[in-house]
């Protein structure tokens, strides 16, 4: 029977988190990338659950925390949104801010309830392109999680070279890739 994508990450994904987790690495190798087709973005989210599943039956306690709001919710809360949407060039100035205080609100949210045995896991990272870097939201994350930082990437890996949907330039990040091909 011949698997779709998502199946073929799920099982690649399981094989990973099920082994014992060395104990001395860095923030790089903490991180888990489970990259994926953009196309499949949909079929992914009708199976985060699954993953959640595989993590827990590995004795993982499991955090998920969903981006694709995020900088909606951030905008609704700025006194001057409707000055930016009248005139959005200038809202690139406040990206940086954005990006600043969506890292912010993660770490607050995941500092209270992680532990080194578990997986606090982002979705939504394609939302975020054209407004925050995901590899500066890694790599601010990732010092600051005890466990492993599992993130949703709809993008492309080839050598430690990760490029978000169809961008022309990557980031280099020595974290761990788990395709559907891994």
């Amino acid at each position: 029977m011949m698997q779709d994508r998502i199946s073929k990450l799920l099982r690649s994904y399981e094989k990973h988190v099920s082994t014992p987790w060395p104990t001395t690495v860095s923030a790089a190798e903490r991180t888990i990338f489970l990259v994926y087709h953009k196309e499949d973005e949909l079929k992914l989210r009708a199976r985060v659950e699954d993953f959640e599943l595989a993590t827990t039956a590995s004795n993982h306690p499991w955090s998920l925390h969903d981006l694709t709001l995020s900088f909606e919710e951030w905008m609704s809360t700025n006194e001057y949104k409707e000055t930016y949407f009248e005139d959005p060039e200038y809202l690139k100035a406040l990206y940086e801010d954005f990006a600043d205080e969506l890292v912010d609100k993660l770490i607050e949210r995941v500092e209270e309830s992680q532990s080194p045995d578990g997986v606090v896991a982002l979705l939504g990272c394609g939302t975020l392109f054209g407004f925050a870097s995901v590899s500066g939201l890694v790599e601010a994350l990732a010092d600051r999680i005890t466990g492993r930082l599992v993130v949703f990437f709809p993008g492309e890996v080839q050598n430690n070279n990760y490029q978000l949907l169809d961008a022309k330039d990557g980031w280099g990040y020595h974290a761990t890739a788990i395709s559907a091909t891994s």
